[in-house]
């Protein structure tokens, strides 16, 4: 289903208000860089400091309002960095330690709906106890009632990662069935593109820890997942248009990087 006109307008809005805040607001940090400024220019090495400290925070400033504006009207509830529970069982973190120990050991394969069932038998059961877990990116209620949390991740996260990941995925999974034992609910890494096109996204270092139909949304999965078929592409065209839009403000932005000879 298509994007609606208005839909299309709060994304584009989002992304222009995102970079004319960036604009407003960045203050490079000094780093003296000499060779690289004299052979490529201080305008381009501007630029790229300008670009590396926009990744640093676009999940935050971009991808997840946009996620928001992409949901809020499939789904009854939508909201970003929030907290999936705050207590979970000692019998549930035991379950979550044997399967990372499983995993880790290749003793166990990946099975997210295997694992929601060991952990929910025991989500109340032993002590309670009082955690601080990870903010959930983005938190969506069903229309049924089903919730889902996501983690945003960059496009190429760390290998080295995933056992973390994994782990963050079943603690929100543990903590919001200590308080209500009989929801429906899935957790899920979300990756908003993939470098990698047109080839396929490698998945092959999170093989093994990840159950990777059950607990990965990557590009067109995530965003289609948010807005419906099709969402992805129709997102893409709103950052172009708006990128093309904005070209002479960015042109003028950097004119003041230029190096006077």
């Amino acid at each position: 289903m298509p994007l609606s006109t208005e839909k299309i307008t709060t994304i584009e809005n989002i992304l222009r208000n995102s970079l004319r805040h960036k604009f407003q607001n960045y203050n490079p940090e000094p780093a003296l860089m000499p060779f690289h400024t004299r052979l490529l220019g201080k305008d381009r090495m501007a630029l790229f400091s300008f670009i590396h400290s926009l990744n640093t925070n676009f999940g935050t400033s971009i991808f997840e309002p946009v996620a928001l504006a992409l949901a809020s009207s499939n789904f009854a509830s939508a909201a970003s960095q929030q907290t999936a529970g705050s207590q979970i069982s000692s019998e549930a973190h035991k379950v979550i330690q044997n399967i990372m120990d499983g995993l880790a050991t290749a003793n166990l394969s990946p099975n997210k709906p295997d694992e929601i069932n060991a952990i929910r038998a025991v989500c109340r059961q032993g002590e309670m106890k009082t955690v601080k877990l990870t903010k959930v990116d983005i938190k969506l209620i069903a229309h049924n009632g089903t919730i889902y949390f996501f983690d945003l991740k960059t496009a190429k996260p760390n290998a080295g990662g995933f056992k973390e990941f994994k782990r963050t995925l079943l603690e929100w999974i543990a903590s919001a069935l200590a308080s209500n034992p009989q929801a429906s609910i899935q957790s899920f890494i979300a990756i908003p593109y993939n470098p990698y096109e047109p080839k396929s996204y490698s998945r092959w270092t999170m093989r093994g820890m990840l159950d990777l139909k059950e607990e990965l949304k990557v590009a067109d999965e995530f965003w289609d997942f948010l807005g419906g078929e099709g969402a992805y592409n129709q997102l893409l065209d709103c950052f172009e248009r708006v990128g093309i839009e904005l070209r002479p403000e960015i042109d003028q932005y950097f004119t003041r990087y230029i190096q006077e000879r």
